[in-house]
């Protein structure tokens, strides 16, 4: 008789957005996107019966969003169960702006929703709906755990909920029971027999590899290689930015966008990726938001660029599969177009030694420690000061997305700080315009504004160079900018301790 299997364990790289979370360092990541109205608002307002009939409907294509955290006993470890007091008017929930709101206070209202750490006796996912926006427009605030998901697997949960196509039906909800609990004696027994067939797969793998003589010279000089880059990069402790101290529970967020269009006109110019266009961008914008300051520019000034490993055949899967790269970002450099060449080689540099896979051994051999582990692992990560700002950016879809018939406008995404970390900036592509967004300290970074302000130049820079018979943009397109999406002449900035009133 086939065992049932009513659980699913968490991987060790999972587990350690778990362990990284404190009061201070909640660990949910963001979206937040903004929606034309559609037939979803009414004079009477936003219909969020409605959504929550169409979210029911969906919910059989993203099952961990009916599920919660259980801990193994003795090892520690968590494992996914379905959550038998599953509420969706809990996760999907509702809030407005004093009409008519503009982004300010969107803004501010994320800030608040952002700071609440998400609730571990429950599925770690919301969902707010906001109206009130001018025009009738109003906003999806999506927090889900990272222990549940990267980035890639955020933007498959999106693909799932939303449409490509506007509709007004919303088709029945499929049937769903939860799975009885395990039994604590049932979870200990099951990972004890699941380490035991891990070490027995590492040892098959090894024993493969040396069958091979051919695949074991190149294979494990690759491997060794990536790892030993990844530990001589994590080993040299950069200097400390003025962001780089312990952070608070309250944040502040900058937002703005710059067209795809015209960051691939300045990557068919200057060459390179997408990605390298972003990170000379944010090095340029860090450059001048520390002269504005009168700070040392800081040098090396390292960033962790988190880099995905998912393969096809996962995607659509849950869970985190990751690894990252430590590049420094060569702020001491004036000039826009040497910044962008030197991060060009940089990358290539990392393409070319494939250091993701160090990140990827070291997450594999993870898989044969415990949580217990793990959270001492992450202390000693918090506590080693290796980095000074993540920049992450995720690929999300470049053509439209609708919440029945109402069309996503805007989508602005949203990254942790961890320990020491008071800076971070996530950015996500949509449609045709690639969203940034900075999330700060609210006592450590209070003019993150200004940070905003200065991706804008930076990327002007680039583009002028890029172009030189046009003229370069000034404040001026900026302040038009900010103004359309709210900022009142500088980029969107999100308060904490301003929320406005229901």
């Amino acid at each position: 008789m086939a065992t049932v299997v009513n659980y699913e364990r968490l991987t060790a790289l999972d587990e350690t957005f778990l362990a990284f979370e404190t009061p201070n360092t909640y660990m949910h990541v963001a979206l937040v996107n903004v929606f034309e109205p559609g037939s979803l608002v009414a004079s009477g307002g936003l219909d969020i019966d409605r959504i929550r009939r169409y979210f029911a409907s969906r919910l059989h294509l993203v099952p961990r969003y009916r599920q919660k955290l259980r801990t193994i006993p003795l090892t520690g470890d968590a494992v996914w169960i379905d959550d038998s007091h599953f509420e969706l008017d809990y996760h999907v929930r509702h809030a407005s702006l004093p009409r008519p709101g503009g982004m300010k206070q969107l803004q501010r209202r994320c800030a608040e929703i952002l700071e609440r750490p998400l609730d571990r006796e429950r599925p770690m996912w919301e969902s707010w709906f906001i109206e009130g926006l001018e025009g009738g427009r109003f906003a999806m605030i999506t927090k889900v755990h990272h222990c549940m998901v990267d980035g890639v697997a955020g933007v498959d949960i999106l693909a799932a909920l939303l449409g490509m196509e506007p509709t007004q039906a919303i088709d029945a909800p499929a049937r769903w029971k939860p799975r009885p609990a395990p039994g604590d004696r049932e979870l200990l027994g099951d990972e004890m027999v699941r380490r035991v067939r891990a070490s027995g797969r590492l040892l098959r793998g090894l024993g493969s590899l040396a069958s091979d003589p051919a695949r074991t010279g190149t294979e494990v000089p690759k491997r060794v290689g990536a790892l030993v880059n990844l530990l001589r990069a994590g080993a040299a402790i950069p200097p400390p930015a003025p962001f780089n101290q312990p952070v608070g529970p309250h944040r502040r967020l900058a937002w703005t966008e710059t067209p795809i269009e015209e960051i691939l006109r300045i990557k068919a110019t200057l060459g390179g990726s997408l990605n390298d266009v972003v990170l000379a961008t944010t090095a340029g914008a860090v450059r001048k938001f520390l002269q504005a300051r009168g700070e040392t520019v800081v040098d090396p000034f390292r960033v962790v660029v988190p880099v995905s490993v998912r393969s096809k055949d996962e995607r659509g899967q849950t869970g985190n599969r990751v690894s990252a790269w430590i590049v420094d970002l060569p702020v001491d450099e004036s000039s826009a177009v040497e910044r962008h060449a030197r991060i060009v080689e940089m990358t290539k540099a990392h393409k070319n030694d494939e250091s993701a896979l160090g990140g990827q051994m070291l997450t594999e051999a993870a898989e044969l420690t415990t949580g217990n582990i793990l959270s001492l692992g992450a202390r000693f990560i918090n506590q080693s000061h290796l980095y000074n700002l993540i920049v992450t950016n995720v690929p999300g879809p470049h053509v439209p997305l609708f919440l029945l018939d109402s069309r996503m406008a805007e989508s602005f995404p949203h990254v942790p700080l961890f320990a020491d970390q008071g800076l971070g900036v996530a950015l996500f592509s949509y449609d045709t315009k690639l969203y940034w967004g900075i999330a700060a300290d609210w006592d450590l970074v209070p003019d993150v504004a200004d940070l905003g302000d200065f991706v804008d130049d930076a990327f002007d820079e680039l583009r002028a160079a890029a172009r030189p018979a046009r003229p370069r943009s000034t404040g001026a397109t900026r302040a038009k900018a900010s103004r359309r999406r709210g900022g009142g002449g500088t980029a969107h900035v999100t308060t904490a301790r301003q929320v406005a009133a229901p």
